[in-house]
């Protein structure tokens, strides 16, 4: 597992033993990063479930501004800290060490409406994804995106507030792509 682009480029993050935490393949980051590319530079970024740290890495390395990084695991976030320091970006980086409810929550005063991307890779088949995605809703700045890395046969779930716009399928997983419902 390397940083794809940016001026981390080809560095090296760990990568856990065993199957607990499941870092986002290359193939699926690299076109996530593609689509994301132009509003990248400068922008700030909240990364839930961060796992490794490799997507708020990649960020970084292509020009985030601010990154913030939710990891519930002790031992995750201990390797997160590593993989950022080693790729030279953890000085644009915030790591918390919390469940991603009461992370979330604290954000709210703080954050709200000043995301310009939230990614957010939750255990897959685990009913996740709705319920964070209502808490990360509040805190996405106007023309922001919420990226969420879901299973393969797992339903893109309907959240009041935002508009499912895109969804990118691979063979195990699907990303989908949220934004601000438009009132009219």
């Amino acid at each position: 597992m390397r940083v794809i682009a940016g001026t981390a480029r080809g560095c090296k993050l760990e990568a856990p033993e065993g199957l607990f935490t499941r870092p986002t393949a290359d193939r699926i980051k690299e076109t996530l990063f593609n689509i994301i590319a132009a509003d990248l530079p400068g922008c700030v970024f909240l990364d839930v479930f961060s796992g490794t740290g490799a997507i708020a890495a990649e960020a970084l390395s292509r020009g985030a501004g601010e990154v913030l990084l939710i990891e519930n695991d002790a031992a995750a976030a201990k390797m997160i800290a590593r993989n950022l320091a080693h790729c030279s970006v953890s000085e644009r980086a915030r790591l918390i060490t919390k469940d991603y409810t009461e992370a979330l929550a604290s954000l709210q005063a703080a954050y709200n409406n000043k995301f310009d991307f939230i990614f957010m890779d939750p255990p897959y088949h685990k009913n996740f994804t709705a319920r964070a995605l209502e808490l990360v809703a509040p805190l996405l700045a106007d023309g922001g995106k919420i990226i969420a890395e879901v299973g393969a046969k797992e339903e893109a779930p309907i959240v009041p507030g935002l508009t499912l716009y895109r969804e990118k399928k691979f063979a195990a997983a699907t990303l989908l792509f949220y934004r601000k419902e438009e009132i009219l």
